[in-house]
């Protein structure tokens, strides 16, 4: 990932607490299939230097056998993202040297997938996984609410990845290399005309350190 100095998140915390808030990784591989991507939820844990992917997919899936294939692969998360009009920079005003841009902000980590097909572990991902996302509700709906038999089907048509994160980079380009006054503008413009808290709250609080 291209990465000027201005937009790096080198903070190891930083980045795992983003991608715990947006789990839905596209994980890139290579191989004799060629080029493959799929969008597959994963939950990390903060297991050696950098951390570990842990996710599952349908033994269906064609891009399994690369995943298998014992070479590395890339697991890219996506944030909040939003384009940028010169519009609202001051310096449009006094110069009229602007040009348009996009924010966004993104993970992206790097290792080698190996392949889990012990059940055990298996069930304990899919629960783990399952409790991430009804955890803030009312009533949490729980994998054991299923049938077992029903379940235990499920299981025989996926298989667990594990995904050690050999390296991982972070990027948060959200205006850090505008002056006070287009930060300002750009923060104003996105809630004003988009209605964008997210990405606004983002240039505003990366901007106080720029």
């Amino acid at each position: 990932m291209y990465l000027p100095s201005a937009f790096r998140e080198d903070s190891l915390e930083i980045q795992h607490e983003f991608i715990r808030a947006h789990p839905l990784g596209v994980v890139f591989t290579s191989g004799e299939g060629g080029l493959m991507a799929n969008h597959i939820p994963c939950l990390l844990y903060p297991e050696g230097e950098h951390g570990v992917l842990r996710l599952h997919v349908a033994r269906a899936n064609p891009q399994l056998a690369e995943l298998a294939a014992g070479r590395e692969c890339l697991v890219a998360f996506h944030g909040a993202q939003a384009y940028i009009t010169p519009s609202w920079y001051a310096t449009k005003a006094e110069t009229h040297k602007v040009v348009p841009t996009w924010n966004f902000v993104a993970v992206h980590v790097w290792g080698t997938p190996v392949i889990q097909d012990d059940p055990a572990w298996l069930r304990a991902q899919l629960e783990a996984l399952t409790d991430s996302q009804e955890k803030a509700r009312v009533q949490p709906w729980r994998v054991d609410e299923a049938p077992a038999d029903f379940i235990a089907a499920q299981m025989r048509a996926i298989i667990g990845v594990e995904i050690p994160i050999a390296r991982i980079e972070g990027k948060w380009k959200v205006s850090q290399n505008r002056n006070a006054a287009d930060r300002e503008g750009v923060a104003e413009g996105l809630v004003s005309e988009r209605g964008d808290a997210v990405m606004a709250g983002l240039v505003a609080r990366r901007g106080k350190g720029a």
